[in-house]
Order: C-alpha cells, then structure tokens, then sequence
C-alpha cells in the first residue's frame, strides 16, 4: 500500500544477526495518510494518524525528525507497545517536505550541544545531551547499566522527574536574582517549553512536560496539597482520555508517581530539612528523596528488585543535575554564537556530569546496591505498606540532624554488608544459569569470589545482577561460545569492576558488528582475546574442561554481507558455538551454546564421550534438536536459559517432550529463574528460590 508517514524519532541503522537480510533502518513514525486499495477506493486517499514502528532499508537512514515521507509497504498489526502496527517498506523514502522550521532550528541546537562536549570523555559525551535533551543515543550499555542498578535512570531519559529536578534548581536561583511571584512562573513556563522543543514534542516529552508543570504550580502557587492534588488528578484524567494506551504504560504510572510524591510529599520535607540546612539544599534533597519513595513499589515490581543505593544516589547525584543542564543549555545556545565558547561552557558541564556518573558508578559496586524483592502482589503490598511507613515517619527524622545521621550510619551498614535472601545463594553452588532473559549467562566456581562464566546474556545489568548476587570478584577465562547479542551482549556488565583475566571465543567472528563491539570493550578494559582450539583441555582452579566444538569452522562471509544461512540449513554462528564439556566439584555439565542439529550430530560422529549429569541444551530449548545427541548426553538434568514471554516460543514444546522421553529432569529460567546447581555430598540439587531435589 501507498502511505504517507510523519517521521517521530531518529532513525537507527542495524544490523540482522539472525537472517540474511542486510543492514536495515528502524524509525518511529506516524501514518497520517492511506492511499488507494487500502481505503476501499480506486482511487484517493484517507487520513489517518496511526503510530507505527518503520522498518526500512539502509536508504532511511537520512531522514530527519518532523519530516513527512511517501512510501509503499506493508502494514503489520503490532501486539501492546507504544505503536499500534508495523511498516516494513523496501522503497526508498520519497521526501514531501522539510521539517518545520522550530524543529530545524532546535536540531541545530542539539547539533551545537554534541560539538560543545566534543572533547570530553565518553561518559561524560553520553550523558549532557541526555540531561539536556533526552539523546541518549551516546550513553554505553556500561553506565546505562550503573544507572539502573543506581535507581538514576530517570535522569539520561525525558521524564517529569528530570524536567522536576531542573525546575527545582532553577526556581531557587531565580528566587536569587530577585524574580518573584508571576515572574517565578514565567521562568518556569519558558523552561517547560525550551526543554519540549529540544527534546522534541514526543508524546514522552509531553507527559514530562505536563507533569513538569503540575510541580510548577506546586513550587510557584499557593494552595498547598489541595492545589496539587486537583492539578495532577485533571492532568492524569485529560493525558488518559487523549491516550487511553497510558493506562497499562508503566513509564506513565512511574511518571505520575514521582510527581505525587514530589508535589505532596517535597513541599513538608524541604521545610523539615530547612530547619537546620540551606533552603537551596533542602530543596534538592527533598524532591528526589520523595521521588524515589513514591516510585520504589512499582519499581519492584517490574524488576523484581529494591536498590537500596537508589535513594542515596539520587540524593548525592540531584543536587548536579540542575547545574549540568542548565550549562547544557547554555552551550547549546552558545555554540550557535562561537564553538569555542560553547566548548569552554561544555567543558564546566561536564565536571557536574562526572559527579553523577560517579554516584552511578561507585553506587552500583556497592555489595547491597541491588536486593532482590518478589514481585508479587503480596510481596510489593508489604513493600507498599514499608514506603507508607517511611512517608508518616520521614518528616520527623528529616527535622533532626541526629535522626538523619544515626539513619544514614544505619542504611550505610545495610548497603556495605547486605543480608540478602536467607540462603541465596547456597553457599556450595557449583554451576549457576542466570536469569538474564532471552539469552545465556553461566557460571563456573572456580573458587572463592572466582569463577569461569561462559557467555554474558543481552542485558549488562542482568549478567552483572547475578555475579554481585553469586560474589564473583575475579573471572581467569570468560568464554564467548559465538557473537550473537543474546551471548555477547552483557559484556560490559561482566567487565564492570571485575578482574577479567582472558576472553575465549569461537574462530567464527560473525556476525562482524557484535565482533567488533566485544574487541572494543575488552580493548578498553585491557582483556586479551584468544581463540578457542580444538580438544584443548584447560583448568582454572577446581574448574576443568574439554573444548569438543568446533572442529572446524565455515568459511567467513564477504564485507557487508550477513552469515546467517536458511532456516533448514541452520545458523553458522550458531554451529559455531563452543561447546564444552566441563568438570566442576564431581560433576559433569555438557554446555552447548546454541548449537543446531547439524553440529550436534557432528559431535556424536566424532565418537567422544557426551554422558553428563547436567545438559546445558542448545539454542535456549528451540524444536530444532537432534534426538541422538540428547540420548548420548543421558544427562539427570537438564537447564534451560530462556526469556519469559519471548518472542520465538522458547522452550519448545517438541523439546520438552523430548527430553521428558528420555527421563530427564528439566528446569527453565523462564519459569523459575535462575538456576543453581550443587553436588553436596555426591547428591546432585538444584535451587531455585526454593530448594528442589533433582535424583
């Protein structure tokens, strides 16, 4: 069909890891015209206003937010999300016109704003166009993750809390300068909407902006609690009427939360810390405090965690966002005027962005930095209640500096020598699959706070949640089995504050993207790389192992083109998997990585001997198994590291059933999260949050 789309976001060039197809171009857009059959008509057209996920060829990498295009393609209904379908096209974009000229000019200021930072350190590059503008196309997965585990992610993205935390700083220093009453929310007013024309009005932005003026009118306006409530109750109302969408959209429900908080909860705490601080320093304590409070049982229960740092953290890291991305504007709007000058501005931005990045950096190595919670209905109802508790009694405690200290000492204690779950991790775990979602992350005690990890899952945050939980400190070999995101894609979460000795990987360096991301990082944490050989034996610590696969390895792709083969034929990427078979603690554990059919039949060719007592099964437990190779393992027990609700329908059913034929007892993150396996006494167990017996 013919369409015509409003581009809504920058596009993103990516490459395929899975099929054939080359690099392709992902882009939000809004579908504002239907043209031809898909009208009903012959002929003409009907307006719409469809939000869509585009996927394009390379050829889209060119267009820019705001634009309107033509395109042919194909319309895809889109299950939940924030876009109602999908539009894949293989026509080049056929521009109609260019984008208003507001957008063009605030385009030129976020052009500005990279080249006035230019110099700085990565992070650093990363993070003041995110303070600034909600870009954060520059932030590494490595500081995203820290951010995350430090409860501050709300400050790289576009949220109320972060336009709040800018109109908290401002508002006092206006109050400095002489500007009252009316004059206060003018400055406020012009805020709000510099900041949505330099984010750009995405509906992201403007439920910020809209919950940026509620806390607005609470910090300019009389009327107290009444005022605010009634403000936020008709925002909330008129944002879900325009969006009925909002209403099952947790960014929305965290956003509103942190206002509630802020709003209701802000005002009585600053004038408790004001009693005997700076009003300038109550007001920056107060609003991320309440925030985070108000946010902390949704948080829980999306996560399944409660990061006893993100308070802290918000309080210490609060006080810079305001002075960062008020330079950041500044040099911004300076580097329209002299590059020079908005360089020297954006190099005094960056020293209040370094403060923060080391809040998250520090936080996140913190031993309790995160805890797990149930995420349950009755574990964030008694989460709930804890929050309520600290809310009736936090204003008596914010009014005394003795109270404030003896509570700071206390959660300092907690953070510093984390209880954590009664007996989580067993103390004699000898191989742990980690719950890292669609994706494989394991691990091998090779002694105290030592351990071989093979692959590091997709998510940096998850893979490094599960080694802070395990006490892993030291890592001699970490083993890639093959380059897809889903193995490779947590290595900054690995790498991060741990000592890393050596990176084993697959000869098969494809695809190429993923490759080069892993030498990067391992280049700038100073990790040597080494291929894996054939039948090498090696032993790090009580840790031993065989290196079975490959035997030998497909010959690499032309530049440019992807590796993947057919479907019948299965993935090289994947029949490149390392597969290992592994002595740990009096067992045998058999990891496969994603290895398909064609090499698992190949390994039982070669003749060695496959019988294990744990089966680590191929490609996250997809149909495609070869039923010789499962009977030759004969394993007691079989893991599977799978996501919940993924999108490929891991574990198959046909490979439940398969291992269920042959007896053997199997155990799927997706179902009961990570996985622990221990041989106390030669009796073979797995643990999950509650111990099970395993024959």
């Amino acid at each position: 069909m013919s369409v015509r789309v409003r581009i809504d976001g920058d596009p993103v060039l990516k490459e395929s890891t899975t099929s054939r197809r080359p690099p392709y171009v992902v882009v939000k857009a809004t579908v504002v015209e239907v043209r031809g059959r898909a009208s009903g008509q012959s002929s003409g057209s009907v307006r719409v206003r469809t939000p869509v996920l585009l996927i394009g060829t390379a050829k889209w990498k060119d267009v820019r937010y705001g634009q309107h295009v033509d395109a042919n393609g194909r319309l895809e209904r889109a299950d939940g999300g924030e876009v109602a379908a999908m539009l894949s096209t293989r026509s080049p974009p056929r521009i109609v016109d260019a984008p208003p000229w507001w957008l063009r000019a605030a385009e030129r200021v976020r052009a500005g704003l990279r080249q006035a930072v230019v110099h700085q350190p990565e992070d650093v590059r990363g993070l003041v166009p995110a303070l600034v503008m909600g870009d954060v196309s520059g932030v590494s997965a490595e500081l995203n993750a820290d951010f995350r585990t430090t409860g501050l992610t709300h400050l790289s993205a576009v949220s109320g809390t972060n336009l709040t935390l800018l109109l908290a700083f401002l508002l006092p220093l206006a109050r400095l300068v002489g500007v009252r009453a009316r004059g206060l929310t003018v400055v406020g007013v012009l805020t709000v909407v510099v900041f949505v024309v330099l984010a750009r009005p995405q509906p992201s932005v403007l439920r910020a902006a809209a919950m940026g003026l509620i806390a607005l009118a609470a910090m300019t306006g009389g009327g107290g609690q009444r005022r605010a409530v009634r403000s936020l109750s008709v925002a909330v109302i008129v944002l879900l009427l325009l969006d009925t969408s909002l209403a099952r959209s947790a960014g929305f429900a965290l956003s509103v939360l942190a206002t509630a908080g802020i709003v209701l909860l802000g005002p009585g705490w600053r004038d408790a810390l004001a009693r005997w601080l700076p009003g300038w320093l109550a007001d920056a304590i107060s609003c991320p405090l309440a925030a985070q409070i108000a946010c902390t049982p949704i948080v829980a229960w999306l996560s399944g965690q409660v990061s006893l740092v993100a308070v802290v953290a918000n309080l210490l890291a609060g006080p810079m966002v305001g002075p960062a991305t008020i330079l950041g504007f500044v040099a911004a709007g300076g580097a329209l005027l002299s590059t020079g000058l908005a360089q020297l501005v954006g190099w005094v931005a960056g020293w209040p962005a370094r403060w923060i990045i080391l809040v998250a950096r520090a936080g996140a190595d913190l031993p309790g930095a995160e805890n797990a919670w149930p995420a349950t209905v009755f574990g964030v109802a008694v989460l709930t209640v804890l929050c309520l508790a600290l809310v009736f009694g936090m204003h008596r405690i914010l009014a005394r500096p003795i109270a404030m200290i003896l509570a700071t000492v206390v959660l300092a204690v907690v953070v510093l020598r984390p209880i954590g779950s009664l007996g989580w991790p067993p103390r004699d775990w000898l191989f742990v699959v980690c719950d890292v979602g669609q994706g494989d992350g394991l691990v091998l005690k090779a002694g105290d706070g030592t351990a071989v990890v093979v692959d590091t899952g997709p998510d940096p945050a998850a893979m490094d949640r599960c080694l802070k939980d395990l006490g892993v400190r030291r890592i001699p070999v970490l083993v890639l089995s093959h380059f897809h995101a889903d193995h490779v894609g947590g290595l900054a979460g690995v790498l991060a504050g741990r000592q890393v000795g050596e990176i084993e990987v697959t000869p098969y360096f494809s695809p190429r993207a993923e490759y080069d991301r892993v030498t990067e990082l391992a280049a700038q944490h100073g990790v040597g790389i080494r291929t894996v050989a054939f039948h090498e034996q090696r032993v790090v610590g009580q840790v031993s192992w065989t290196t079975l696969w490959p035997a030998k390895v497909p010959a690499l792709p032309a530049a440019g083109v992807s590796s993947a083969t057919s479907t019948d034929e299965g993935s090289p990427e994947n029949n490149a998997s390392i597969a290992m078979m592994v002595e740990v603690g009096g067992l045998r554990i058999l990891l496969t990585g994603d290895l398909e059919p064609e090499s698992q039949r190949a390994v039982v060719a070669s003749g060695v001997d496959l019988r294990a007592d744990v089966l680590k099964v191929p490609h996250h437990g997809s149909a495609r198994q070869d039923p010789a190779f499962v009977a030759a393992v004969n394993a007691r027990l079989a893991v599977i590291s799978a996501g919940r609700d993924n999108d490929y329908g891991h574990p198959a059913p046909r490979t439940l059933d398969l291992l269920s034929h042959d007896a053997v007892r199997t155990a799927t993150t997706n179902v009961s999260g990570s996985l622990v396996v221990t041989n106390t006494n030669n009796h073979l167990s797995l643990a999950t949050r509650s111990s099970e017996s395993v024959g």
